[in-house]
């Protein structure tokens, strides 16, 4: 079954007992926002569903995850990574497929051009980016990176960081986190 992030969200705040009120005054988010979002009539920024995670207590990876849990090879086939059709300005892809609890999160992550809005923010671990395509605005810190095809950086999660586009193309890359 194939999950919505608007419907994990829903979900996940039912059985945590908060109200959109409650998550709104959490994020900093209006709750006619989290509405939309949950009813799949509104797109989430990093730093929306970054806010949501950390109220919901959960990893911003949760929301892209399969519901199934097999242990048998996870082959996930380039057509099976499509852009948004809620005009969201990025598209994670979770490439560990069924797989739960390895130790690591690995995520192919798609930046539409123009996804350079938001702050920076952390979280737990740390995050191995590697560029597929494109140029990939990396803020750690103080510091900026610009990573074209086959750079890669690697960013302790727990100190403030970004990622964005700011050119006229897509960007892909790869993101494996620590759990």
């Amino acid at each position: 079954m194939n999950v919505s992030i608007g419907q994990k969200m829903k979900m996940l705040r039912k059985k945590r007992k908060l109200t959109l009120k409650e998550i709104a005054d959490q994020t900093g988010l209006s709750i006619s926002f989290l509405s939309q979002v949950e009813r799949m009539k509104s797109s989430l920024t990093l730093e929306s569903l970054k806010k949501i995670s950390d109220v919901l207590e959960v990893n911003p990876s949760y929301f892209f995850s399969d519901d199934e849990t097999a242990e048998q090879p996870t082959v996930i086939r380039a057509g099976d990574v499509h852009a948004d059709e809620t005009g969201s300005q990025f598209v994670y892809k979770n490439l560990a497929g069924q797989y739960k609890g390895l130790g690591f999160i690995p995520l192919l992550v798609l930046l539409n051009p123009g996804e350079n809005k938001g702050s920076q923010f952390t979280h737990a671990g740390k995050e191995f980016l590697f560029v597929l395509e494109g140029m990939l605005t990396v803020q750690a810190g103080e510091q900026e990176y610009h990573l074209h095809p086959r750079d890669s950086i690697i960013i302790d999660s727990s100190q403030p960081h970004y990622w964005l586009n700011v050119t006229e193309k897509p960007v892909s890359f790869l993101c494996i986190s620590t759990e």
